[in-house]
Formats: C-alpha cells, structure tokens, sequence
C-alpha cells in the first residue's frame, strides 16, 4: 500500500549537471544543476533560477557548456552547488578545477569532467510558473576513457553521478539491465 507523501517532486534519477559560462574579464562560473535535461536531438533545457550568476554570464555570453558530474570529482561536483557565484567571486579557483576554452562556443570546458556539450543559448523560456534555458548543442566531446569499442559514450565507464532530491544523496549509474526499444518488444505481440 502506498503511503501519501504530500506534493514533493518524485522524479529519480536526476541529472549533476555542470553549467559553465564567462563571466566579466573572462572570468570561469559553474553551477551544479540537477533540474536539466534533453528536450531535442541537439537541444538541452536547464531550469535555473534567473538570479544565478552562472544564469546571468550565459545570458550575456549566449553561450555555455553542461557537463556530467562524475564520482571521481563528487567534492567540486558538490562545491559547485553550495557555493554561489554571487557571494564568492573565486569560486572556481577554490575548487581546484582548470578550465580551456571550448573550441566551439565562447564557453568555458571543465577539464576535469569527461563529457562535455557545448551549446549555444538558443532560446530563454519564462512564464509564472517556469524559466528554463534552452541551448543548441553544437558539439559534444568526451574523454577516451569513457568511450566504448564503437566510439560512443559507455554509460559503464562514465560512473556519473545522479542526484537523489529524496535523501540529498548522491549516486552513480552503470549498470545495464536491458536494451531500449527491445525489453518490451514481446508485448507489442500481445492482442
């Protein structure tokens, strides 16, 4: 028997999203954010808080790159989510993380994470109940030791971290357990 819980958001897993833009003087801000996700082929949709500084840089840059937190850099992963921009200008650099400019947009990439889509801010979503980011992935890249055999990103070796909003806990993935388009292929045959 289920037990009622109230209103709370039940959706597990969620995202760690590492949002990077430029700030003034090209100065490097990440964020952590979990409320994200894919919303087309080439497009991901965050829904952050406009006062971010993170939030403000991408706007005025038109440009920013997500990344995937993973379990061996859990402590910046966090960092970047407790320590805001607005009250601590040397965020980045008290996380010990480095930072290249992406190739692609005018972005910074954090070394440190290894998978990375660079994005160009395509669209900014605003009503009363919602602001959401919509950036056009332009490119994604990721670090060979993640890849598979076949050259595309090996959920296995990635050990990203998911966010459990329940416990405030954290996560990793990894673990097969059937193949999309296929688990439930024998009950497309049923009358």
């Amino acid at each position: 028997m289920k037990k009622n819980l109230g209103a709370i958001p039940a959706v597990y897993p969620m995202p760690v999203l590492m949002v990077a833009a430029y700030g003034e003087n090209d100065k490097v801000n990440v964020m952590n954010a979990a409320w994200g996700m894919i919303c087309a082929m080439d497009k991901i949709a965050l829904f952050i808080d406009e006062d971010h500084k993170t939030t403000q840089n991408l706007l005025k840059r038109k440009a920013f790159t997500v990344s995937l937190a993973d379990k061996e850099h859990i402590k910046p992963a966090d960092f970047f989510g407790i320590a805001s921009g607005n009250t601590m200008p040397d965020k980045f650099e008290k996380s010990g993380c480095k930072a290249v400019k992406s190739g692609f947009v005018d972005a910074p990439v954090i070394e440190e994470f290894p998978v990375v889509m660079e994005c160009e801010l395509a669209e900014v979503v605003k009503t009363e109940s919602m602001y959401c980011i919509v950036g056009k992935i332009v490119n994604t890249a990721a670090e060979e030791t993640v890849l598979s055999e076949n050259g595309k990103i090996d959920a296995g070796k990635l050990n990203a971290l998911i966010f459990d909003q329940f416990q405030n806990g954290y996560y990793i993935s990894g673990e097969q357990v059937g193949k999309a388009w296929n688990a439930g292929k024998e009950l497309m045959a049923k009358n």
